[in-house]
């Protein structure tokens, strides 16, 4: 049986989604999983041995230039020489839907009740029922599974093996990596700045940890705030710009990891690396909490069906708290 996957973006939402696909494989050895993702998230599936095929597109070159909008519907046309069985829309979006469409005609997807654009559904032949607000691993599980007659539990996403791969990193990440320290990543970067904890309280954290502390960053305003943080503390170093390949690799190698809620910092779970989430304006329930997989909250209530860009309460989370919970996890 041949299946493809629609799972565009963004990169948390995919390495939520990847769970699934070690009991999918487990379950039909037989099945050719292939996946359509943006190119840009192309490395976080890459390695990964349940994964026959990876196939990109570029929908976001549209947003810039609408001719290319020609150019991406010429390339989702081809892709269906691969002649699918089914197609599994994991994104629940109008554009995944139409993309899900172009490729086959047997689609399954999430119900109207269980999506944001609800009128996706109308593409999908079968339809997957689940709340909104629930937990997005179990929905993304629930979404990928079901339409194969596969169920995948909590219990058995608590027991994963870890899903993200690598080959082939630049070889200066291990330059970085201490021998005699523990060695934390720090995630400092989102996409909301309400969603960013400070760059004075992960100095602190730092301080107070005394360990090999790495920080990651995507962009340059992260990259300012990574150089402010190295300049004000002994224990923190600047990670030099590297591929999400190589930073699967180093967050792979690394103690800890300590970041926001953010597609990197989901990468540690993916792993089975001991790590700390800081939630401010987004729901806990976006994650899987386990006995090296915490998290932390500020005090606002979240609304998941209008989250609020505009709540800093992320800046209020005292740093000595999650400075308790990293040496809890770096004694186990």
């Amino acid at each position: 049986m041949k299946v493809a996957i629609v799972k565009l973006s963004a990169m948390g939402d995919i390495i939520h989604a990847m769970v699934a696909l070690q009991y999918l494989k487990a379950a039909h050895p037989n099945l050719q999983l292939d996946w359509i993702v943006e190119q840009g998230f192309k490395q976080v599936l890459e390695h990964n041995p349940h994964i026959d095929r990876i196939l990109t597109v570029n929908l976001k070159a549209i947003k810039s230039d609408k001719k290319a909008l020609f150019s991406e519907i010429q390339k989702i046309k081809r892709y269906t020489k691969n002649s699918y069985d089914l197609i599994i829309d994991a994104q629940g979006l109008i554009k995944s839907a139409i993309t899900a469409k172009l490729l086959g005609k047997r689609i399954a997807g999430f119900s109207k009740d269980s999506i944001r654009e609800g009128v996706a559904s109308y593409f999908y032949h079968q339809k997957v029922a689940i709340a909104y607000d629930a937990n997005t691993i179990d929905r993304n599980a629930k979404v990928m599974s079901e339409p194969l007659g596969v169920e995948i539990t909590p219990q058995m996403i608590i027991d994963k093996e870890p899903f993200l791969f690598y080959a082939n990193e630049d070889s200066i990440i291990y330059e970085y990596l201490s021998k005699t320290q523990k060695n934390i990543i720090f995630v400092i970067g989102s996409t909301w700045e309400s969603r960013n904890y400070p760059k004075e309280k992960f100095l602190a954290i730092a301080n107070a940890l005394q360990a090999n502390c790495l920080i990651a960053w995507g962009s340059q305003a992260e990259y300012e705030r990574a150089v402010w943080i190295e300049e004000q503390s002994q224990y923190a170093t600047v990670l030099p710009k590297i591929n999400l390949n190589s930073l699967k690799a180093i967050i792979a190698q690394s103690d800890l990891l300590i970041g926001n809620d953010t597609g990197p910092t989901h990468m540690a779970w993916g792993l089975n690396v001991p790590s700390i989430t800081i939630f401010g304006p987004t729901p806990i329930n976006r994650v899987y909490q386990t006995p090296i997989n915490k998290v932390i909250k500020s005090a606002s209530e979240v609304n998941h069906f209008k989250l609020d860009k505009n709540d800093f309460s992320i800046t209020e989370i005292p740093s000595e708290e999650i400075v308790t919970m990293a040496r809890e996890l770096l004694d186990d």
